[in-house]
């Protein structure tokens, strides 16, 4: 924790902030994060994505410990695993703990029907999440399942997502260590793009080409691009200067 909080006022303060956004924290990890502010004493609170991994249940709680400590913590996001049926009652529980002004963030597990799933998610005024990787070759989605999940979040209107885990670099690449393929969160903000305007997605996502995506986002028309930012609202990545990186190499920045 004191590792992670060091790194992240850092890039709060540094050149590149305003690529930055809000800083991610387990509910169960909360006490930890409390005792290390008030060492650092910040000058203005922390923006927090609270993360839930104490069950639904505990969400009142955590945000109660959160919203006392307003000095340090700024609540701006909560992002919970959903259970395996999405059921509407759980969703609408999820409202019910979560102030209106802060952002839901739900991720449909995927599997057989999980975009009836995303559907509810987005009906019941919360963002989904799509999980782009982690430690086995299962938690990768297949490019058509990243697809489909494009398709349905972007045909529904005022709609916004998230992206998570293992896209800490802009383009698709296969990881030297690991084997595993993995998808580059520029050609999820270029896939998105497509889909709004009627592109071929699929291509987007499997590209390779750097050079050729930056070039097509940077080409994006004001009100095209503000569209895709929209829609493709936040993605979470380990690392800060990766990202920050291969933006650069692109002359994205």
């Amino acid at each position: 924790m004191p590792d992670a909080l060091r790194a992240h006022f850092a890039s709060r303060t540094g050149e590149h902030a305003g690529v930055l956004g809000v800083f991610l924290c387990q509910a169960s990890r909360l006490p930890e994060l409390i005792t290390e502010l008030i060492k650092i004493k910040p000058k203005e609170p922390l923006p927090l994505s609270l993360i839930i991994d104490t069950g639904l249940g505990g969400v009142p709680k955590a945000i109660s410990i959160v919203e006392s400590r307003s000095e340090l913590l700024s609540l701006r996001m909560v992002e919970m695993p959903a259970p395996s049926d999405v059921d509407e009652v759980w969703l609408e529980r999820v409202s019910e703990f979560v102030p209106e002004d802060v952002i839901r963030v739900v991720e449909p597990r995927r599997g057989v029907g999980w975009l009836d799933g995303v559907r509810k998610v987005i009906e019941h005024g919360s963002w989904p999440k799509i999980r782009c990787g982690g430690q086995a070759g299962e938690n990768f989605p297949s490019v058509d399942e990243v697809a489909d999940f494009l398709s349905v979040v972007s045909g529904a209107p005022g709609a916004s997502f998230k992206a998570t885990n293992s896209l800490h670099r802009a383009v698709r690449h296969v990881d030297p260590d690991s084997g595993f393929t993995h998808h580059g969160f520029l050609n999820i903000l270029v896939a998105a793009a497509r889909c709004l305007s009627g592109g071929d997605v699929r291509e987007a996502l499997e590209s390779t080409d750097g050079q050729s995506l930056a070039d097509e986002a940077r080409s994006l028309p004001e009100p095209a691009a503000k569209s895709v930012r929209e829609l493709f609202a936040s993605y979470a990545a380990a690392s800060f200067d990766e990202p920050v990186a291969d933006l650069g190499e692109l002359e994205l920045l």
